[in-house]
């Protein structure tokens, strides 16, 4: 019996070349017939849920009136936009927004990284799990619940901080009602409701640090310091370019839930961020049309950012999340 002659590695690379790319494809969707097949549930929710509704996007280009509907809707072109860079409404609710982001990822980005560290050096098992768990709970609480224990937690009327100021012989502060405090309390409400989750997300990215690689640096004498900075950061290293990059795109975002269910008119010079002007303006004025347009700059601009941050991580880092 003649054994089987195995084609070489290399001409078998090529003919795969010469084959084209669809008839690659055809050719894995043949072999592979049952495995694609699960993909197209996901791929169906994605174009009825995610593309679809792009449509939606040409409301900004028209004077949008619910009774004529969408076809019947005359296109104005630019008219939105330019009415958009030209409000000075629009120009404090960006600032605000940039000024809350920049807030939040240069204070509550960093934290939940040396929360993990600081867990990943505890031997004690329980107690590490038991702070885990205590971290973790308050993701899974809503905005509105976090608004609720917050405004009673720092009301002026029996709320306990400013009881406990009152005892210590100082006045009363309307956390709520001052502008000057009010993004402070934004800042520390998505801090304690979402570190957590953060945390967990880079204690999971710890497993995949190779143990052996501590156990040489123990031979070499390296301590805990240095194994934290040479071992444990770049270990590291690719979940958080992954973490930032993400957090790029959600920079006009700026927490539009968390805000809306905290903010009221007396501090809406400081609070009033791009997704709550457009909820007042969309929903509260019926404007439509205008509520798109600022939808769709903010898109484009995250998007953009998506997109620097990468190629920026690429470029200076050689990370990137493609």
């Amino acid at each position: 019996m003649k054994p089987t002659i195995e084609p070489s590695p290399a001409p078998y690379r090529e003919m795969k070349k010469k084959r084209g790319y669809w008839g690659r494809l055809g050719s894995d969707i043949w072999k592979e017939w049952d495995l694609y097949l699960l993909l197209v549930p996901g791929i169906l929710f994605i174009l009825l849920f995610k593309y679809t509704p792009m449509y939606g996007i040409t409301i900004a280009f028209k004077d949008f009136n619910i009774f004529t509907g969408f076809a019947d809707s005359p296109w104005v072109g630019w008219k939105h936009f330019e009415k958009l860079f030209t409000s000075p409404d629009f120009a404090q609710v960006f600032k605000n927004t940039v000024i809350i982001s920049f807030l939040k990822i240069v204070i509550l980005f960093p934290l939940p990284i040396i929360i993990a560290l600081m867990l990943n050096e505890l031997r004690n098992m329980v107690f590490k799990r038991t702070v885990q768990t205590v971290i973790y709970l308050p993701h899974f609480l809503s905005w509105v619940i976090v608004g609720g224990l917050f405004i009673d937690i720092l009301s002026t009327n029996g709320g306990i901080v400013n009881k406990v100021l009152v005892s210590l012989g100082m006045e009363q502060i309307a956390f709520f009602l001052d502008n000057s405090v009010f993004r402070s309390v934004l800042i520390t409400s998505a801090g304690w409701k979402e570190t957590g989750w953060s945390t967990i997300v880079y204690l999971a990215a710890f497993t995949m640090i190779d143990p052996m690689l501590y156990e040489a640096a123990k031979i070499d004498g390296a301590g805990r310091w240095k194994q934290l900075w040479h071992i444990t950061l770049p270990g590291i290293a690719p979940i958080i370019v992954l973490m930032f990059i993400l957090r790029l795109g959600n920079v006009l975002e700026a927490g539009t839930e968390q805000i809306l269910v905290m903010y009221n008119p007396v501090v809406y010079q400081v609070s009033d961020v791009i997704g709550t002007y457009v909820y007042r303006q969309g929903l509260g004025n019926q404007d439509y049309s205008f509520s798109t347009a600022v939808g769709l700059f903010e898109a484009v601009i995250s998007f953009t950012l998506v997109i620097m941050g990468n190629a920026m991580s690429r470029k200076y880092l050689q990370r990137g999340i493609w």
